[in-house]
């Protein structure tokens, strides 16, 4: 399951319209790294087109991830201060949404709202990449939530209830950003 669709299931359309205010359209060239392992981050990204791997020095380089249209990059550094355990290469030309951290990190602190919705979602992705990881590494029954995008079998019934909302909202943000700003 696309991560971006658990952020986006969760935030009202004030935090929505906040999202598409706030952030901007980067192109992204093959080969460019957009997180350094041990470095900080500087925004919060959504990849529009294309696709990235992410590595860690730790496993001699190899990927450990393919991150593709409608992932969320760069929002373990919202949830722990330490740098990025991983690098995030393009590994296509790519285009991404950015959103500056200071601004992201304003608003959350302004708007308890939109902190409880967004935190809540970010811990939704980081169980749901929890879980994935133990099923991968055999440890679990249970399949990981992104065997698909409509794999819907295990989602969290609160979820279920907003997907489509969040599907519809992902669909028109790839749409437009792509030819806007």
């Amino acid at each position: 399951m696309k991560k971006s669709l658990y952020i986006l299931a969760e935030l009202s359309d004030r935090d929505f319209e906040w999202l598409i205010t706030t952030g901007r359209k980067r192109q992204v060239h093959q080969g460019m790294i957009l997180i350094h392992e041990g470095q900080p981050v500087d925004a919060l990204y959504i990849i529009l087109e294309g696709s990235f791997a992410v590595t860690a020095q730790a496993l001699e380089g190899n990927v450990i991830a393919e991150l593709s249209e409608g992932e969320i990059v760069g929002e373990m550094s919202f949830v722990d201060s330490r740098p990025p355990s991983a690098t995030v290469t393009a590994q296509t030309d790519a285009l991404i949404w950015s959103i500056p951290r200071p601004h992201l990190a304003a608003k959350l602190g302004q708007d308890t709202g939109f902190a409880s919705r967004f935190y809540h979602a970010l811990a939704v992705i980081l169980s749901d990449r929890l879980r994935d990881t133990v099923s991968r590494l055999g440890y679990s029954k249970y399949r990981p939530l992104n065997e698909g995008l409509d794999s819907e079998v295990n989602l969290n019934p609160d979820v279920v209830g907003t997907l489509e909302l969040a599907k519809v909202r992902l669909n028109w943000l790839l749409r437009q950003l792509k030819d806007t700003h």
